[in-house]
C-alpha cells in the first residue's frame, strides 16, 4: 500500500509539473504574439504617415520624383513583408524602407520652405515618434522571444516543449549596421 501511495504522490507530482510547465510555456508563447502585435501597430501606423510625408514634400519637390517612386516602392514591399509575419522579411523589408526614408529627408534639406512648413514639420515628429515606439516594440518583442527561447530551450523544460511542439522565434534583428542607425531628421 506504501508503495502505491508514493507511486500515485509521484504521478500526480509529475502530472502537476507537466502541467505547469505547459503553462508557463503558452503565457510565454502569448507574450511573443502580443509583442509582435505591438509592432504590427506601429510599422502600420508608420506605413500611414508615409504617404502623407511624400505629399508634402512632393509640393516642394516636384522633380525629384525617383525618391518618391523609391519610398512607395519601399512602403508597399514592406507592407507586403509585414503580411508575412515572418520577423526576418519584415527586418529586410524595414531596412530598405528606413533608407529610402533618409533618402527622402536628405531631399527636404534643399528646400527651406519645405523645413519651414508646419504641416512638414509635424509630420517629421510624428514620424520621429513612430520610430522612437517601433525601437521600443522590437526591444519588447526580442526580450519575451529571448525568455520564450531560454526556456524551450533548458531542460527539464524543452521536454514539455518538444512534445507540444513549441517551436523557437526569431527575433527582429536589423542586420545591416549602416540601418541601425535612427531616420535623421534635421530642421
Amino acid at each position: 500500500m506504501e508503495i502505491t501511495t508514493i507511486i500515485i504522490v509521484v504521478l500526480v507530482l509529475l502530472a502537476l509539473w507537466v502541467v505547469g510547465s505547459f503553462n508557463r510555456l503558452v503565457v510565454l508563447k502569448n507574450r511573443v504574439k502580443e509583442a509582435w502585435a505591438d509592432i504590427d501597430v506601429q510599422l502600420k501606423r508608420r506605413y500611414n504617415l508615409i504617404p502623407n510625408l511624400v505629399e508634402t514634400v512632393k509640393g516642394y519637390a516636384s522633380h525629384e520624383k525617383g525618391v518618391f517612386e523609391s519610398v512607395t516602392k519601399a512602403r508597399a514591399a514592406a507592407l507586403s513583408a509585414e503580411g508575412t509575419g515572418d520577423p526576418k522579411k519584415v527586418a529586410a523589408a524595414e531596412n530598405q524602407l528606413t533608407g529610402t526614408l533618409k533618402t527622402l529627408f536628405a531631399v527636404s534639406e534643399s528646400y527651406p520652405d519645405l523645413k519651414a512648413s508646419n504641416n512638414f514639420v509635424e509630420l517629421q515628429r510624428e514620424l520621429r515618434d513612430t520610430e522612437d515606439k517601433i525601437q521600443a516594440s522590437r526591444r519588447f518583442y526580442n526580450r519575451n522571444v529571448r525568455d520564450f527561447n531560454t526556456k524551450t530551450e533548458m531542460f527539464p523544460m524543452s521536454i514539455i516543449a518538444s512534445m507540444f511542439k513549441f517551436e523557437k522565434r526569431e527575433f527582429f534583428e536589423i542586420e545591416d549596421t549602416k540601418e541601425k542607425e535612427n531616420v535623421e531628421v534635421k530642421f
